[in-house]
C-alpha cells in the first residue's frame, strides 16, 4: 500500500489534476490519495474570510470565484456539478455571513472556512477517478483523524485517529481519496492540522496502514540544496535522513514540514518527495538511513526575517530560576524560538525569533516579570530586527573537523557579519544569525563553497577602459573558456565603466559585447558606481581600477571595507601619506578583502609577489636597485643622436609605452612613486618627499605649458640631449634612470651605467630590480622583463584577480 498525497500546486487547474489522475492511475497496488486545496483556494478563503470580518462585502465576489472554479472542474472532470459541492458552499456561505454581521473572525469559525478548501478538492478527484473508470472512494477526513478543540493547530488523539483509519480500511476500495488537513472534534466540529496539514494527514495514514512508502507530490523535483529562488544553482537531493529533514524543516525548508512527517519518522516509513509535472524524475528520498550517500552537507536553509533579543539577567541577584521562568513563559504563550545560545559568564541569552513574534515574546518577558522585586532580575533586554537565520544541515557533520570553520571562513571573506551562531546538539546543523541584507550572498558563497567548490564565480567591477583596460577585457574573454575548463573559475564583467558610461548586468556583461553595454550605457559616477557595486553585493567581488584618477584611488578605503577586493595599476592610493597606505593594509586585512598592486610597479613583472614572500618568510631587504621605468628605459635605448629626442618621445607614445602624456613619464614623478612603493612593501617608512630626485630635464623643459610646448622646448634642447648621449658612449656606458635605496635613503638619478653593470643589458622596454637582502648579500635576486605596455600591464591586473581567485578557494 502506498500514500500518495498531492499538494495544492499539483492540483491548481483541469491539467494539473488530469496530470495527477495520471500518476495515480499508473501505479499497481492499493493507493490511498490525500488532497490539499486547488490551486490558491485557502488563500482566497482566508481573504474572504477577512473581508467578511472588516464588514466589507467583497467577500462575496471572493466567494463566487472559489465556488466558480469549482463548479467549472466538477462540469470539465465529472461531467455534472456534484450535489455535495452545493451543500459545502452553502454551509461556507453561512458561516461567512455570520462573520460579516458581526464582525468577528474566531479561530472555529476560521477554521470552518479554511477546511472547505479540501473537502471541496477531495469531492471532485474522488468523483472524477470514478468518472474516468478507476475503483475509487472517498472518505469524510473530519470522522477519522479526531482533535481536541485547539482551533487553528488542532492536536491529534493519536489513539482515536489510528483505531479509525485501521476500520475506515475494511472499506477500502483500490483508490481511497481523503481530504488533507482537516479534522474534527468529537462533537464533530471541524478542525485543521496547521502549517503543512495535508502532509500530517498523509503521515498519520501511512502511520496506521503500515504503508510501504508516502509520496509527496509538489511543483519541485524534491527537496534543493537551498532554496532556488536565492540560490541560482542549487540542485535537487536524492536523498537524506529524516533527521535532516527535520532539521532543514525547522530551518525554513518549505518542501516538508516537522510535524508532518514525524508520525512515519517513528514508523520507520519511507518519503519521496516527486513533481507531478516531472514525474518521471527520481526526487529526493527521505528515509531512516543516516549514511544515505557520501555528502557531507545536504542542504542550506534559512529563514528570511528574524528579530534577535538579547536578555541579560541581573548576575548580583543570583536568581536561580531567571532561565527557567524566561522559557516558560514564552512555551506557555506559544512564542517559538527558532535560534539560541547563552552565556553562562555573563548571565546572559540570546534568542532568535520570526520577526512576527518578537515584539509578543518581549511584552510577554516584560509582563512575566514586572512586579517591582523582580524586575531589577532582568539587567537589560535588546531586541534587534532585520536579521535572518540560516543553517548548513548534514548528519555527517559530527564526524567531520573543520566544517564551521569553513563555514564562518567562507562567510569572512565576503565581508558577512555574525551576530550569532549555534550548533545543536545533534551536530546535524550549525546556524548563524547574519543581517538580512546579506542573506542572499551569503547562500550563494556557502553553496558554492560545500556543494560547488569546483566552479568559483568571480564578480568583477572595472573602470578605466582605455588601452590597458581593452587589453584586460581582451584577455578575459580569450581565456574564459579555458579558465572555466581547467581551472574551474567563472569569471563575469558586472560592472564597467570609463570616465563618460558606466554599464551593469547582475548576470554578467556578454564579454563579446562589453564596448556595445559601455557605448549604450548611462553617464559615469563614481559614487553610483559604488553605490551599485556594493547594493548587489555579490559573492567574491573585485573592483578594479585601470586610470590614473586621484578621484578614483580615493574610493578604496570604503571599497575594503565592504569586503569588495581592489587591484589596480593606479600608483597614487599607495603612494599617499604612510598614514593612509598603513590604513589601506589594514583595512584589507580587517575585512577580508585583499589589496594587489603587483603592476604599480613594472607593470606584469611579479616584483611585489617576490618581494612578499621575501619578507613573509623572514628575509629582509638591506638595499635595492632598479630602473623603474619601461619608456625612459626605451627612450634611451633608442636614442642614438641620429634622429632627435623629441622624435624618440613621441615614437614611445605611438607604440603605447608611455602615458597619454610622456611628461609623466619624463618628469621621474613616476619613478619616484614606484620606488616609494618597493620601500614600504619592503616594511620600510617613507614619504614621497623623502626621495631625493635629480631630473635629467634642461630647466626650460620643465616650464613647459601644454604637450605641444613641450616637445617644442625639447626640440630646441636637442643639442644637450646630444651631449649627454655622446658623453656616456666615450665612456663606453649607457643612459640609465636608476632608482635606489640604501641605509634609509632613497634616490632617483640619471647614471651613466657601465658594461660591467647589470643594467648596461637592458634592453627596449625592459625594466629591471636587483634585491639586495640579508639572504641574497653578495649576489642580488635579479627580476628583470618587460615594464611598460598595456598588454603586460594588463596580464599582470590578470594575474592579481587569479590570485585573489586562488585564497577565496
Amino acid at each position: 500500500m502506498k500514500v500518495l498525497k498531492f499538494g495544492g500546486t499539483s492540483l491548481g487547474n483541469e491539467a494539473s489534476i488530469r496530470q495527477a489522475k495520471d500518476i495515480i492511475f499508473k501505479n499497481d497496488s492499493i493507493l490511498v490519495v490525500v488532497v490539499s486545496a486547488v490551486g490558491k483556494t485557502t488563500d482566497d478563503l482566508n481573504e474572504a474570510a477577512n473581508f467578511a470580518k472588516m464588514g466589507d462585502s467583497k467577500y462575496i465576489d471572493t466567494f463566487n470565484q472559489i465556488h466558480d472554479l469549482h463548479v467549472l472542474l466538477s462540469e470539465r472532470l465529472c461531467g455534472k456539478v456534484l450535489p455535495e459541492l452545493e451543500e459545502v458552499f452553502e454551509k461556507l456561505l453561512r458561516v461567512l455571513e455570520g462573520v460579516f454581521l458581526l464582525k468577528e473572525l474566531t479561530n472555529r469559525s476560521l477554521d470552518f472556512i479554511l477546511g472547505s478548501g479540501e473537502l471541496l478538492s477531495s469531492l471532485i478527484i474522488s468523483n472524477f477517478l470514478l468518472a474516468e473508470g478507476l475503483s475509487a472512494k472517498w472518505f469524510d477526513s473530519r470522522k477519522i483523524i479526531l482533535t481536541d478543540d485547539q482551533f487553528g493547530s488542532a492536536n491529534v488523539h493519536s489513539f482515536e485517529t489510528d483505531s479509525n483509519i485501521k476500520k475506515a480500511k475494511h472499506d477500502f476500495e483500490v483508490i481511497n481519496v481523503f481530504a488533507g488537513f482537516i479534522a474534527g472534534t468529537e462533537s464533530h466540529e471541524i478542525t485543521t492540522l496547521g502549517r503543512g496539514g495535508s502532509d500530517y494527514t498523509a503521515s498519520l495514514l501511512a502511520a496506521s496502514l503500515n504503508a510501504e512508502i508516502v509520496e509527496i507530490w509538489t511543483d519541485v523535483n524534491g527537496i534543493m540544496t537551498a532554496d532556488p529562488s536565492k540560490v541560482k544553482r542549487s540542485h535537487t537531493l536524492d536523498k537524506v535522513s529524516y533527521e535532516e529533514a527535520l532539521e532543514l524543516s525547522h530551518f525554513g525548508a518549505k518542501v516538508i514540514y516537522a510535524q508532518s512527517i514525524a508520525p512515519v519518522f517513528k514508523a520507520g516509513i519511507s518519503v519521496v518527495v516527486k513533481n507531478t509535472f516531472e514525474p518521471d524524475m527520481t526526487g529526493t528520498f527521505i528515509t531512516s538511513d543516516e549514511n544515505n550517500n557520501g555528502s557531507l552537507i545536504k542542504g542550506i536553509s534559512s529563514i528570511d526575517e528574524v528579530s534577535v533579543m538579547s536578555v541579560s539577567g541581573n548576575a548580583a541577584l543570583n536568581k536561580i530560576d531567571f532561565f527557567p521562568r524566561l522559557f516558560k513563559v514564552l512555551a506557555d504563550n506559544q512564542v517559538e524560538i527558532i535560534f539560541m545560545t547563552h552565556s553562562n559568564a555573563e548571565y546572559t541569552v540570546t534568542l532568535g525569533f520570526k520577526a512576527s513574534e518578537a515584539k509578543k515574546a518581549l511584552s510577554f518577558l516584560k509582563k512575566e516579570f514586572r512586579n517591582k522585586d523582580e524586575s531589577q532580575v532582568i539587567h537589560s533586554e535588546v531586541l534587534e530586527e532585520d536579521y535572518s537565520l540560516l543553517a548548513l544541515i548534514g548528519s555527517k557533520m559530527k564526524d567531520q573537523v573543520g566544517v564551521s570553520g569553513k563555514m564562518f571562513n567562507v562567510l569572512g571573506k565576503n565581508g558577512i557579519s555574525i551576530k550569532a551562531i549555534s550548533q545543536g546538539s545533534s551536530e546535524r546543523n550549525i546556524s548563524a544569525i547574519i543581517p538580512k541584507a546579506d542573506l542572499s550572498k551569503a547562500l550563494n558563497v556557502l553553496h558554492e563553497s560545500f556543494f560547488l567548490s569546483e566552479m568559483r564565480r568571480l564578480n568583477l567591477f572595472i573602470i578605466g577602459a582605455g588601452n590597458v583596460g581593452k587589453a584586460f577585457l581582451d584577455q578575459i574573454t580569450g581565456q574564459f573558456l579555458f579558465l572555466k575548463k581547467h581551472h574551474h573559475l567563472n569569471v563575469k564583467v558586472i560592472g564597467v565603466a570609463n570616465s563618460r558610461k558606466m554599464a551593469f548586468q547582475k548576470d554578467g556583461i556578454p564579454l563579446s559585447k562589453w564596448q556595445k553595454y559601455l557605448d549604450e550605457g548611462e553617464v559615469f559616477s563614481k559614487e553610483v558606481f559604488v553605490e551599485t557595486m556594493n547594493d548587489v553585493n555579490f559573492r567574491n567581488s573585485i573592483f578594479i581600477d585601470i586610470t590614473a584618477s586621484e578621484d578614483i584611488s580615493e574610493l578604496y578605503a570604503s571599497i575594503l571595507s565592504q569586503s569588495i577586493s581592489v587591484v589596480t595599476p593606479n600608483k597614487i592610493a599607495a603612494t599617499r601619506s604612510f598614514e593612509n597606505y598603513l590604513e589601506l593594509k589594514a583595512a584589507s586585512r580587517r575585512y577580508g578583502s585583499q589589496f594587489l598592486i603587483e603592476t604599480n610597479v613594472c607593470a606584469g613583472l611579479p616584483i611585489l609577489s617576490t618581494l612578499n614572500d621575501l619578507i613573509r618568510s623572514g628575509d629582509q631587504v638591506n638595499k635595492l636597485e632598479a630602473v623603474l621605468s619601461g619608456t625612459l628605459n626605451f627612450l634611451f635605448n633608442e636614442y642614438n643622436g641620429t634622429i632627435s629626442f623629441a622624435d624618440v618621445i613621441k615614437k614611445a607614445k605611438e607604440l603605447g609605452y608611455s602615458e597619454p602624456d610622456p611628461r609623466l613619464d619624463i618628469s621621474g614623478e613616476d619613478v619616484m612613486r614606484k620606488l616609494l612603493i618597493l620601500i614600504r612593501e619592503s616594511t620600510y617608512e617613507m614619504e614621497m618627499d623623502e626621495i631625493e630626485i635629480t631630473s635629467f630635464l634642461p630647466k626650460s623643459c620643465t616650464d613647459s605649458v601644454d604637450l605641444d610646448d613641450f616637445y617644442h622646448k625639447i626640440e630646441q634642447e636637442e643639442p644637450y640631449f646630444k651631449a649627454i648621449f655622446e658623453k656616456a658612449k666615450a665612456g663606453n656606458s649607457r643612459l640609465k634612470l636608476v632608482a635606489s635605496f640604501q641605509n634609509g635613503k632613497g634616490r632617483v638619478a640619471l647614471e651613466e651605467i657601465p658594461e660591467t653593470h647589470p643594467f648596461y643589458q637592458l634592453e627596449g622596454k625592459d625594466n629591471v630590480v636587483l634585491f639586495y637582502t640579508t639572504r641574497y648579500a653578495e649576489q642580488p635576486l635579479v627580476i628583470k622583463g618587460a615594464g611598460a605596455g598595456a598588454e603586460v600591464t594588463a596580464s599582470g591586473i590578470f594575474a592579481d584577480v587569479l590570485r585573489i581567485a586562488q585564497s577565496n578557494n
